[in-house]
């Protein structure tokens, strides 16, 4: 008993001596990873602390009608900037039309997007992986690559400042991505709901708008918001596409705002960019609850 007791005090049994250096090293690396921890978050608070700056920027210059690019806070506060571009030629004019604009193409894209996924979701075919790749490719295709052939072909059909052409075009050049995504989306959604639904009589366009869609709200989400986001920050397209000064929408706009003074006047231009920003904001707020939902479809397909 004595030599056992003294074998076990001084580690030589063999298995007591690991436990210690096993402490040890998860004490080194609970250090270590706090260490990690800490400057990870420091990294990240001066990534932030940089994003900010700008946004600190345009907020502070907007209300300072003597605004310049430093950042400083406005002396005294003032709503002048805003009451001077608040008017049909500089912002109602062209929002209206960026509304018109990404909001009827983004409607046509994700309709078209969901309408092209779902035989690509749930059918077999040969040609499917090959025409997956093709929309990967053309996912990738920079839109200036075909801006060029797309305005002579504009031209020829009589489609230059015209704003359902732009509508359409845009729609065009946003379906291979959003198809993608909301192929992705599709396959997530179990068959055996529309399987008893077929049972039932349903057709399969019925069971598409019914139950499908339904099912991958917040896909459908997700697709409406990156589709709008992209077309709303969209420059050159309409620029090309549209001549007429009252049918172009605020990106354009928002150009030759800063362009037709001598010298810039920084806190309008700032105040036009705040309310430039308004409909993406509501368009996150309107459709961030169906980004956190997920798939309300665990309970359809138990029992």
């Amino acid at each position: 008993m004595t030599g056992a007791t003294l074998e076990r005090e001084t580690g030589t049994n063999g298995r007591a001596a690991p436990r210690g250096r096993s402490r040890g090293t998860s004490d080194n690396g609970g250090v270590r990873g706090r260490a990690v921890g800490a400057v990870s978050n420091l990294v990240l608070v001066l990534i932030a602390a940089l994003f900010s700056v700008p946004l600190l920027w345009v907020i502070f210059a907007s209300l300072d009608p003597q605004a310049t690019l430093s950042v400083q806070w406005p002396d005294p506060p003032s709503t002048e900037n805003f009451r001077a571009v608040l008017n049909e030629e500089t912002t109602f004019r062209p929002m209206w039309n960026s509304l018109v604009l990404c909001g009827g193409a983004t409607a046509i894209t994700v309709i078209s997007s969901a309408l092209a996924a779902y035989p690509l979701s749930r059918y077999q075919s040969r040609a499917k992986r090959p025409f997956l790749l093709t929309i990967i490719f053309a996912t990738g295709l920079p839109i200036t690559a075909v801006m060029i052939p797309v305005y002579a072909m504009f031209v020829q059909v009589n489609l230059i400042d015209s704003m359902f052409g732009a509508v359409l075009f845009l729609a065009t050049s946003s379906l291979p991505y959003g198809m993608f995504l909301t192929k992705n989306f599709m396959d997530g959604v179990p068959k055996d709901l529309e399987e008893s639904a077929w049972t039932e009589g349903a057709s399969t366009m019925r069971t598409l708008w019914a139950i499908v869609l339904p099912l991958m709200r917040p896909g459908t989400a997700v697709v409406t918001i990156f589709t709008f986001v992209t077309m709303w920050g969209n420059f050159f397209v309409p620029f090309m596409l549209l001549l007429s000064p009252d049918k172009l929408p605020a990106a354009v706009s928002l150009y030759t705002f800063s362009s037709q003074y001598g010298q810039i006047a920084y806190g309008q231009l700032a105040a036009f960019s705040i309310l430039y920003s308004l409909p993406v904001v509501v368009l996150y707020l309107l459709m961030g609850r169906r980004l956190g939902a997920g798939f309300a479809m665990t309970g359809g397909v138990k029992g």
